[in-house]
């Protein structure tokens, strides 16, 4: 869950993606880097991103627990698709759908540039990420005092996309989170469901001894494809995942 407080996004100045057009788009309180593999359109950009951000008000003014929530609501039938997604993702992890919404914004973006014809598409919105490409690319690792893991990246494979890659943590950054972890990566079939595991999977981390019970919840998540947890200087990690420096 976001606050509307401006934060540096800082490691935006270590990003390089070859071969790739970058683009950062704001609407709001919405702070977007886009690479695809050809200019992206922007105005065509700029609508859906709006699109999707009134879809969401809306529905909050007509039930405003949707924005306050800390466990999952159900939604009306008739709510529109991003509201939906963002449900269902709260009720497999256990925690308010805003917890969802910055990887709901990105995937459902990141679907609308592959339905215009887009062939690789990153959108990156907070940390929480959906990606889809024809080459692989290494995601970096942030998590803030241990240091000793931030010489670590992650290999991701173009056969393992499109995928949603997204960070919680209670030592870094402006989500809101009730652990202590330095940062929980989540790998998952969509970024919505990885943004809500992440923060589901922070919250529960408090100690050294919380490591394994956090590991353990995230990967018996349905669609959750890969889980690494990071708390000073112990890391614990799961899945379908490959390291390099």
């Amino acid at each position: 869950m976001k606050n509307t407080k401006f934060r540096k996004r800082f490691y935006r100045d270590f990003v390089t993606a070859r071969k790739l057009h970058q683009k950062r788009i704001i609407l709001k309180q919405t702070d977007l880097q886009i690479m695809t593999d050809k200019p992206l359109d922007e105005p065509f950009t700029v609508e859906k991103i709006d699109n999707y951000r009134s879809e969401i008000e809306g529905y909050i003014n007509r039930d405003s627990r949707l924005l306050v929530a800390l466990k999952p609501i159900a939604v009306e039938l008739n709510a529109p698709a991003i509201v939906r997604k963002m449900s269902e993702a709260a009720f497999l992890a256990n925690v308010g759908p805003m917890a969802a919404v910055a990887g709901a914004v990105a995937e459902f973006l990141g679907r609308d540039l592959l339905k215009k014809g887009y062939k690789d598409v990153i959108v990156e919105n907070g940390g929480d990420i959906f990606v889809k490409l024809r080459r692989p690319c290494k995601v970096g690792i942030y998590s803030g005092r241990s240091k000793v893991w931030n010489q670590f990246k992650l290999n991701i494979k173009p056969s393992d996309t499109p995928l949603g890659i997204c960070t919680s943590s209670g030592t870094i950054g402006h989500s809101l989170s009730f652990g202590s972890a330095d940062a929980v990566i989540i790998l998952a079939k969509t970024a919505y469901l990885a943004d809500a595991v992440a923060t589901a999977c922070a919250n529960r981390v408090h100690s050294k001894k919380d490591l394994r019970l956090a590991l353990d919840f995230a990967k018996s998540i349905k669609g959750v494809k890969a889980v690494v947890i990071i708390m000073k200087k112990d890391m614990i990690s799961w899945g379908k995942i490959e390291f390099t420096k």
